[in-house]
């Protein structure tokens, strides 16, 4: 295989584990809470992404990097995965996972607005257009196609699927800015941030016994969502010659994801999902396109994960 084919092959394997997380989190949520989730999830990514760094022979660029960056790294932690899966997973115990899954997608398009006043970006009109767009299709998802009415079916649960953007973004624009590897960030994030979790569980009184489908789904989301793909999928951006092409891989996963909602979760897939995830999608693409034909696509390197 070429370079580029194999940076397709990690690329599509990266998407295909990011299809399954959210009905994998609908599932986890019927054995554990939300906060139950981001412990043990957490802890099965922190394994993972050990045993990764073991593999590679680079366990021993831990310590250093914890003594110069123990900050920044208890920061970012506190961000993803602490808040970040602590209110993603709230918003997937609320709302079903079609909508809670379609609605998380705007994150690429809440990372645009955001860089606006923490980057000081310009906003484009076509960024403006995308954005309400966007938020249409999560208006139609979030009232069932009712807007009209603007009933929506869980309030607090569209909120928090929104919030979750919001980190999401947030994080990876405070990560421009971080001068770690991104392995060894991403390892010394969830371990700094392991003790938040677990004194967050204690105070919520949830460190009691969990089954062991609870841990079983837990271990799956915490090694397809959190820790291997997301290697693969930085090991695609690494031999690819253009990111562009390896970035669009990811419009696949929503559609993916939605078969396997229904087939595994046993959701019937409403029309309105349909039609809002449609608006996203065409929300983001509109975003992507380049002003000119010459136009170079704009580089993507934050990771795009499930939604």
């Amino acid at each position: 295989m070429t370079q580029q084919q194999q940076a397709y092959a990690y690329g599509l394997l990266a998407v295909l584990a990011w299809s399954t997380v959210a009905s994998a989190f609908k599932l986890s949520l019927a054995h554990l809470s939300p906060s139950q989730l981001v412990l043990y999830a957490s802890l099965a990514s922190l394994l993972s992404l050990l045993s990764i760094l073991a593999w590679q022979g680079r366990l021993g660029e831990l310590l250093p990097t914890l003594r110069r960056h123990w900050l920044s790294s208890l920061l970012f932690g506190a961000i993803n995965p602490f808040a970040y899966y602590l209110v993603l997973f709230k918003a997937y115990a609320l709302l079903p996972a079609q909508e809670a899954q379609a609605i998380n997608y705007t994150w690429a398009l809440t990372m645009t607005l955001l860089a606006v006043p923490l980057l000081k970006q310009k906003l484009r009109p076509r960024d403006a257009l995308a954005a309400l767009i966007c938020y249409l299709g999560v208006l139609v998802i979030g009232t069932r196609g009712e807007l009209l009415a603007l009933h929506f079916s869980n309030q607090q649960g569209v909120l928090l699927a929104l919030s979750s953007t919001l980190l999401w973004a947030a994080y990876w624009i405070l990560n421009t800015r971080d001068s770690r590897d991104a392995v060894i960030g991403l390892t010394l994030n969830f371990t700094l941030s392991l003790p938040l979790i677990f004194a967050w569980c204690l105070w919520q009184g949830e460190l009691g016994a969990v089954s062991w489908q609870g841990l079983a789904g837990a271990a799956y989301v915490g090694a397809f969502e959190m820790g291997f793909t997301f290697v693969l999928w930085l090991s695609a951006m690494k031999r690819t010659r253009s990111t562009a092409s390896i970035a669009n891989l990811i419009f696949l996963s929503p559609l993916l994801s939605l078969l396997l909602i229904h087939f595994l979760v046993g959701e019937a897939i409403l029309p309105s999902t349909l039609l809002g995830l449609g608006l996203i999608l065409g929300g983001l693409l509109l975003q992507k396109i380049p002003l000119k034909k010459t136009a170079a696509s704009r580089d993507q390197t934050a990771c795009p994960r499930s939604g």
